[in-house]
């Protein structure tokens, strides 16, 4: 039985968990996700169910499509969720990795779903256009690869746990790095990642200076449910214009992930439930395990708190996280 005390998170994948396919189970199942995915064509000016679904031209790994599209899935999730338990689960805090803190806005009612379909579309055009490099991450902890990143020219994009690192930069310095390190620590395998460029690194700068005035003219609003920063680690203030600045860092500077959970641990979070994408091998959406599950889990596994963990990012993890509060 669900208790009603319990301190609920909702989290949010970021980009790397897209795949094709994604969220067709749910849109062909219920109807709200259908609803999602039409005000979500709507806005974008495409159809975002074939793009996501089927993917004919190849275009869900280029990052001005792949922001819509797991924004889309992560609040079809969502929505199907709140369907199925008639909206009884509340959180008070959501959380999103790197693009999934849009999904975590708009879940707390800080943000509307179709300003935020606007925002991470101009967000991905202007990453894809301005960007350029690639991102690997390393099971290393800061202080042991930052110094073998700055000597090549690439810089710290994520700390994801103490002893998971990104680091991003150009490809050629990255297969630099991913050298010394498998020389000086054989058993530390880098694993580059599926993204189109250094992301929360210096290579962001110029598309961050073009966001900030898509940022300024987005509307946000004050909410009771408190919402983590990937920039500071901490919770946004309760203030549309904090929310804009922090937002506008977070482009490039690292994702403070651990942070963010160490936060949220801290604050009495007793349940999280984790909402779109999906990782892993199999062209099924019944194939994919949920991307943030492994951080979350290994980050818990240091502390003496005791958190439950449901995901919720296909038809069957969505079921079972529906029944664990029935």
């Amino acid at each position: 039985m669900f208790d009603t005390e319990q301190k609920i998170l909702f989290a949010f994948p970021g980009q790397g968990s897209q795949y094709k396919g994604m969220g067709s189970d749910l849109y062909q199942e219920f109807e709200v996700a259908k609803r999602v995915y039409q005000k979500a064509s709507e806005v974008l000016g495409y159809d975002i169910a074939e793009l996501s679904f089927n993917d004919p031209q190849d275009k869900l790994n280029l990052t001005q499509y792949t922001q819509p599209a797991l924004l889309t899935h992560s609040i079809a999730s969502l929505e199907v969720f709140k369907h199925l338990t008639a909206d009884r689960v509340q959180p008070v805090m959501t959380a999103g990795h790197s693009l999934g803190e849009y999904s975590a806005l708009v879940a707390a009612g800080s943000l509307g779903f179709e300003n935020a379909l606007k925002l991470v579309q101009r967000r991905g055009e202007l990453m894809g256009e301005h960007g350029q490099g690639e991102m690997t991450a390393f099971p290393m902890d800061l202080d042991t690869i930052r110094p073998i990143a700055e000597r090549y020219h690439c810089a710290i994009a994520g700390c994801n746990l103490p002893q998971q690192t990104v680091i991003a930069g150009r490809a050629e310095d990255l297969e630099l790095v991913e050298s010394q390190v498998l020389e000086q620590f054989p058993r530390k395998r880098p694993v580059r990642l599926k993204t189109e460029g250094a992301f929360h690194t210096y290579y962001m700068v110029k598309a961050a200076q073009y966001y900030r005035e898509v940022l300024e003219a987005a509307e946000f609003s004050l909410s009771d449910v408190q919402v983590l920063s990937n920039f500071t680690g901490g919770f946004h203030a309760p203030d549309p214009a904090d929310i804009r600045a922090r937002l506008f860092f977070q482009l490039f500077h690292p994702v403070m992930w651990h942070e963010n959970l160490k936060t949220a641990f801290a604050s009495g979070v007793d349940v999280i439930f984790e909402f779109g994408g999906g990782i892993g091998k199999g062209t099924e959406p019944e194939d994919k395990r949920p991307n943030l599950e492994g951080m979350i889990k290994k980050a818990l596994r240091t502390t003496d708190y005791e958190v439950q963990y449901h995901a919720a990012i296909n038809q069957q993890s969505l079921q079972e996280a529906v029944d664990s509060v029935l």
